[in-house]
């Protein structure tokens, strides 16, 4: 690093800019993807099938806003079961106990190998194979409570159960690499300092290991919210359902399905900001050097922009 001549202020290195030589080709890219997406938008704005109307009549709709809460509540309870399920699994497959690694290993197999649709309906329909849930003392001994499958087993309770069993496989599998991209150094450096295995992990292992966590983790609840679609089938009055209830009475079909595919879009946007709020939190510490926000993109951009007016201001002048 350069210094001045006293020998003593550092002088900051100046950025180096890399010169383009204007490429034609990607003007003329450029151009032919903004005709198209014109194209499309003056399609879209003109289409009078799309019935913007109706759109707009039904965005605010208390049904589908209640098919919209109950997605959400849906997407929450669900990530919560997988997420818990997740790590308890991996701590499972990482355990030196055999018994442990084959049964965490027997769960993903089976919940990451079966179509989560198929999931669903094995829940929606688990009264034809148990009819009665009872907890009691094997082999014959005293019944502590029983009740009728049905009366448990309900639509949204199947589907909650579909959702975070099936989660909870894929969570495993995320949370174990995570576990295992954390240096070895540091779980003797915790043994050596006297710590338990179970403390180690929660102020050790998992803090760091969260890094690499969070990215797909953040990416699982998107996948999430969009998979609550599939619940329908057993009858959850969730967004999906909410527009199809109204369709099948009104037989606006597309109207309905743009309503419901601008509220998952909401929601996957706000949901995306957090994501990328979370990994920079969690990114802190990294040698690599955070990205800015878009706050942060923007207010460089206008800093660029006044340069660049104010230096053609002063040619101008001069």
């Amino acid at each position: 690093m350069a210094t001045t001549m006293a020998g003593t202020q550092p002088i900051a290195p100046r950025e180096a800019r890399v010169a383009h030589r204007p490429a034609w080709g990607w003007w003329v890219v450029t151009a032919i993807v903004l005709l198209c997406v014109a194209a499309l938008a003056k399609s879209l704005a003109t289409n009078t099938n799309l019935q913007w109307d109706v759109v707009g009549q039904y965005f605010f709709s208390s049904k589908l806003l209640s098919g919209l809460l109950l997605t959400i509540e849906l997407t929450v309870l669900a990530m919560a079961i997988g997420i818990v399920l997740g790590v308890i699994t991996a701590v499972m497959r990482l355990s030196p106990i055999r018994i442990l690694s084959t049964v965490g290993l027997a769960y993903i197999w089976f919940f990451r190998g079966t179509p989560l649709l198929v999931q669903i309906i094995f829940w929606y329909n688990i009264a034809a194979l148990f009819p009665k849930i009872t907890i009691a003392v094997p082999f014959g001994g005293p019944t502590f409570w029983s009740a009728n499958t049905n009366s448990v087993v309900t639509g949204f309770v199947a589907a909650v159960l579909a959702l975070g069993l099936n989660e909870g496989a894929y969570m495993s599998e995320i949370v174990r690499g995570g576990i295992i991209s954390v240096d070895q150094g540091q779980q003797e450096a915790g043994t050596a300092l006297g710590m338990r295995s179970r403390r180690i992990m929660r102020r050790i292992i998992l803090p760091q290991a969260m890094r690499v966590i969070v990215p797909p983790t953040g990416n699982q609840v998107i996948g999430m919210l969009k998979s609550t679609a599939l619940v329908s089938v057993a009858s959850v009055q969730e967004l999906l359902y909410s527009a199809q209830l109204i369709y099948n009475r009104t037989f606006q079909t597309i109207p309905l399905l743009i309503v419901a595919a601008l509220w998952y879009l909401l929601v996957t946007t706000v949901l995306s900001v957090g994501q990328y709020f979370i990994e920079r939190h969690f990114a802190r510490g990294n040698r690599n050097a955070l990205p800015p926000t878009p706050w942060q993109r923007l207010r460089t951009a206008v800093d660029n922009m006044r340069g660049a007016l104010k230096a053609r201001v002063e040619r101008s002048a001069s």
